[in-house]
This record gives C-alpha cells, structure tokens and sequence, in this order.
C-alpha cells in the first residue's frame, strides 16, 4: 500500500512539472511573437517615407521596435546622425539566410533626418 502511495505521489509530482514546462513553453513563444511584432517592418512601408517627413506621421507607419533585439541591431550599423534620435526595425521580409536587413530611420527637429538599410547577422 505504501508503495502505491509513494507511486502516485511521483506521478502526480511528474504532472504538476510537466504542465509547469508547457505553460512556461507556451509563455516564450508568446514573447517571441511579440518581439516579433514590435520589431518587423514591411520594406514597402520603409519604402514609403522619405527624409524631411514629419516625424509623428513616419512614427505612426512603424512598430514600436522597442525589443531587447534593439542593442544587437544598433551595434551592426553605421554610427547614428549626431544629435538625432534613431528607431530600428527588421525587415518583415527576409528569411532566405542568416543574415537580417536592419531599417534605421533618425529623426532630429520633428523631421525623418535619415533612413539607412543594412545588413546584420
């Protein structure tokens, strides 16, 4: 009889950690995502805005790009304009390599001052 109860207990120990796994699992994919969704951009909306655009309406086309990713994509570019603040965004199109294609769009006075595509691995 003991050793059925020490079995359950086991069991029942097992279970509890493995729906504890799944949830945590289910958790980090679902940052992942959102990652994702705060730091992809269409290149066609890269595309559309051009240097001397208001800065609230270039803004308004573009994901937050506020991710832990925005240090690594900082550091593979070129240096930022002086006196500018700068946004980054992946491109929502790559995919083919290892290699990603970093949109950096500089403001500085209210205006896009600078827009710059490069690659990062």
């Amino acid at each position: 009889m003991a050793q059925r109860k020490g079995c359950l207990i086991g069991c029942g120990v097992a279970l509890v950690l493995g729906v504890g796994a799944l949830v945590l699992l289910l958790f980090g994919v679902g940052k992942l995502m959102d990652v994702a969704d705060r730091a992809l951009l269409d290149p066609g909306v890269y595309q559309s805005v051009n240097v001397g655009d208001a800065e609230d309406s270039v803004r308004a086309k573009l994901p937050s790009g506020e991710t832990f990713i925005k240090g690594a994509l900082k550091e593979g570019g070129p240096a930022e304009p002086a006196g500018s603040v700068c946004s980054w965004c992946v491109s929502a199109a790559d995919g083919k390599d290892a290699a990603e294609t970093v949109f950096r769009l500089c403001y500085k006075d209210g205006k896009l001052a600078e827009k710059v595509e490069y690659r990062v691995k």
